[in-house]
């Protein structure tokens, strides 16, 4: 007989298997004997009282074992000689529709700018940014190195469920399953990718590592296949699943006619304080989480002045590490372990920007771009700085923020930093506390330099977070800078029922880099859908 049961237990209980019997035992009437097995299906942790306690949802297999997995396994077969689609870029989007079009009977052909993801992780160690190599490019995307936190609130864009089914059948642990929010560890990722990858190849799917897709094929307003950086070309149908840094396409499709729009960003800091505290303030002991809580997690949201501030990203026990994804930037990012265990905990914090905000409030400012020449050199813009609503504009603004960064930075990776309460006095922090950021901090008046739309609304919100959680606002905490890569600055325009480009067949913008998800599980749900369009476009059946 198998029985669920929802339950609420100390920590301490919810740690070990028959202590949790023994609770159901006592507290449903069970002779813990008859139960055989016990899965745990859904697991969240309840801190709003000084009481910590555990919320489980628990199925008992009573006389009798489970004859399942834990996890639904998906069917991949073979897929040679099927009709080939392309896609572009091996983050979450564009592998999971790579898998989706097995699934459907088509062979997928992978391209990544790239290396896999063992050995672009050499590339993010030395501190020094490969162009095509780095924490944004390559095998895993983004997410492979910002640790794989599976939480979404997108429960209507698509099956969550299937997505964290598919990463278990793939090597990542099972209680991503049960998790309030799951999460897989960076040193845990790495695999769970390759093994992805090998499914694709073991079902007659291609993927190729270090070939950048320069430009689109385009035969009578469709799209036919793609031209690299290797001489070779690839025909098919296109899904284009680039990640929100890939800014080389995002200028091709710009200067070719293909339609996009500028969209809303969040831009601001990491802020990192000592794990023990947030342990503390959110477990509301001075011993913080003790020996069966996990490191502590928070989520802060206010407005301030019309806008959003909030944390973004939140990295329990994890590390800020150096994300630029090209020459003269600094950008900072977070990411965790699977045991969570350093002592530092950091997330962004960042401010709510919409493509308006650029020129009413003067964001796009002389000083940054006199700080950006170099950059400007470097790279190919479009015309002068402008400050109307073309799509690169916000785009254009990261540029010239990360470029001012990295001048902060001693044009190094070496980051510009602030102790917190420092910040919200306009004060120089004279000296800075032990950071995880390996490249270094350097001390720097992130309220001077950085645009006072910005860094008003951070230190009003800073305050505001410091009243209602208190310890939280505290010079233990420093401020590093800048986190500015939150989600692409444009959309890639595509049609909502076909999800083709609005007026170029063939092309399906998918994932956060075209504007539409927000991280690892939206983005995978985005590549199955892309796939099943594709499938659909091709005159494959999905159903």
């Amino acid at each position: 007989m198998i029985q669920e049961f929802q339950i609420r237990v100390l920590p301490e209980q919810a740690a070990n298997e028959q202590s949790l019997k023994q609770f159901i035992g006592r507290d449903k009437g069970l002779d813990i004997r008859t139960i055989h097995a016990l899965r745990i299906l859904k697991r969240s942790i309840d801190a709003r009282q000084r009481t910590i306690y555990v919320n489980l949802k628990v199925r008992l297999y009573i006389n009798e074992m489970p004859q399942d997995e834990e996890f639904t396994r998906t069917i991949y077969n073979k897929v040679d000689g099927k009709p080939q689609v392309i896609v572009v870029g091996a983050g979450p989007g564009g592998l999971f529709a790579a898998l989706r079009l097995i699934e459907l009977g088509l062979r997928p052909v992978v391209v990544e700018r790239g290396k896999n993801v063992r050995d672009r992780k050499i590339d993010i160690r030395e501190h020094k940014v490969a162009p095509e190599s780095n924490y944004s490019f390559g095998e895993g995307g983004a997410g492979a190195y910002s640790d794989g936190k599976l939480y979404t609130r997108s429960k209507k864009r698509g099956n969550v469920n299937k997505i964290l089914n598919v990463f278990c059948q793939h090597g990542a642990s099972t209680s991503i399953l049960a998790d309030a929010h799951p999460h897989i560890g960076t040193d845990k990722l790495p695999r769970v990718i390759e093994n992805m990858r090998n499914t694709i190849i073991e079902c007659g799917g291609e993927v190729h590592f270090e070939t950048r897709m320069d430009s689109l094929i385009i035969e009578k307003n469709k799209i036919t296949g793609i031209e690299t950086n290797t001489g070779k070309t690839f025909k098919g149908p296109v899904i284009l699943a680039t990640g929100h840094s890939a800014r080389d396409v995002y200028r091709w499709l710009y200067d070719n006619g293909i339609e996009m729009e500028t969209k809303g960003i969040a831009v601001g800091v990491r802020l990192e304080h000592p794990s023990m505290l947030i342990d503390q303030i959110q477990y509301h002991n001075k011993n913080g989480r003790g020996k069966y809580l996990p490191a502590a997690e928070y989520s802060f949201v206010t407005q301030v002045e019309g806008r959003g501030v909030y944390s973004f990203c939140m990295c329990p026990g994890g590390f800020v590490v150096p994300a630029a994804s090209g020459p003269h930037q600094i950008v900072v990012n977070g990411m965790s372990p699977s045991n969570r265990g350093s002592k530092w905990s950091n997330s962004g914090m960042v401010v709510e920007i919409r493509p308006e905000d650029l020129a009413e409030n003067n964001l796009f400012t002389e000083e940054l771009k006199t700080k950006s020449e170099e950059l400007k050199a470097t790279n190919k813009h479009h015309g002068q700085w402008t400050t109307d609503h073309r799509p690169l504009t916000m785009m254009y603004f990261q540029e010239a923020l990360e470029a001012s960064c990295w001048q902060q930075g001693n044009m190094r990776q070496t980051a510009p930093s602030q102790r917190m309460v420092d910040f919200t006095r306009k004060k120089l922090s004279y000296d800075l506390p032990d950071s995880s950021y390996s490249p270094g901090l350097v001390s720097s008046p992130l309220h001077f330099w950085m645009p006072a739309f910005i860094t008003d609304r951070l230190s009003k919100g800073f305050q505001q977070f410091g009243k209602s959680s208190h310890g939280f606002l505290t010079n233990e905490a420093v401020m590093i800078g800048v986190e500015t890569r939150t989600s692409a600055p444009v959309r890639i325009l595509r049609d909502n029922e076909t999800l083709q480009h609005v007026t170029v067949n063939g092309l399906f913008p998918c994932g956060e880099g075209a504007g539409y998800a927000g991280g690892i599980v939206s983005a995978g749900i985005d590549g199955e859908k892309c796939a099943e369009a594709a499938a659909t476009y091709l005159g494959v059946r999905t159903e």
